[in-house]
């Protein structure tokens, strides 16, 4: 999956912009006028230290590469992903030699277990630090495999490079504005580096229009008007979850001696809302 998923960002906000940072940010933040949300699939991520996602919720994708040169095997080792006890996903970058590559990470998705079209998705998430490391909470349209990317979709609720930790991107890909060309805003963080606490990345997601937040603060907004001249809106149908922590690649270049491992994305949960009670 993921073939030639990642990207180059097209735009840096100047400045930081003036986002609340809540080191604990508050679930489903909402403006007072935002329509009532019901919560309707979710992760805490409690259980034993050790213990793998559960297999109900998650399925893995084993390989390496997707299109994006990227530098780490993933696996559904617990090593790469599993509990922390704490509740918390840890998804653990190793530099170590396996199946070919230097380093070892994870990618955990729900398709086939969880999709849906429209309504907030938000995941309370600890970034990792050092250049090269590429986590990233996004979602891809469910009919990847019949229509192929861009075509399927993709929302990327948030990604991040290592080697910036005060930034974060949200972006927004489809036919006539994917990869370099995606629909793209970058901010800088108040309480940053971002490895030094939670928090609250989502985006909630309507007919016609997608809204980007960072601790309930919105910051991005694509609509179907926002598309370039050929664009096609798809964004009109089921799309799943995927949550990753990649090594290297070309949208973060590779690790270097600065570049510490391990490193951890720590999930404290991932939560899906619908519009209505």
């Amino acid at each position: 999956m993921k073939a030639a998923v990642r990207r180059q960002s097209l735009g840096l906000l100047a400045g930081a912009l003036a986002l609340t940072a809540a080191s604990g940010g508050t679930a489903c933040n909402r403006h007072p006028s935002a329509p009532t949300l019901t919560l309707v699939w979710q992760d805490e991520f409690d259980g034993p230290s050790g213990q793998s996602p559960d297999p109900s919720r998650w399925t893995f994708d084993v390989g390496t590469g997707w299109g994006n040169s990227q530098l780490e095997y993933d696996t559904a080792r617990p090593e790469n992903a599993a509990l922390d006890g704490a509740g918390h996903l840890a998804i653990t970058a190793r530099q170590e030699n396996y199946s070919g590559q230097p380093y070892t990470s994870a990618r955990l998705n729900t398709n086939g277990r969880f999709q849906q079209a429209g309504g907030r998705f938000e995941a309370r998430m600890r970034m990792p630090s050092g250049r090269g490391l590429w986590p990233a909470f996004w979602l891809l349209g469910s009919n990847f495999s019949s229509v192929g990317w861009p075509a399927c979709g993709e929302i990327d609720v948030v990604e991040y490079r290592g080697q910036e930790p005060a930034l974060v991107h949200g972006s927004v890909h489809g036919p006539g504005y994917s990869g370099g060309s995606a629909l793209t805003q970058v901010i800088a963080v108040p309480g940053a580096p971002l490895d030094s606490a939670f928090h609250v990345y989502a985006v909630d997601w309507t007919a016609g229009k997608i809204v980007w937040s960072v601790d309930g603060n919105d910051y991005f907004t694509v609509t179907t008007a926002d598309l370039p001249r050929g664009g096609t809106w798809v964004f009109d149908h089921p799309f799943f979850i995927i949550l990753d922590l990649a090594v290297g690649g070309t949208f973060v270049g590779s690790p270097d001696s600065t570049t510490a491992f391990p490193q951890q994305l720590l999930v404290d949960y991932v939560r899906v809302y619908k519009e209505g009670s």
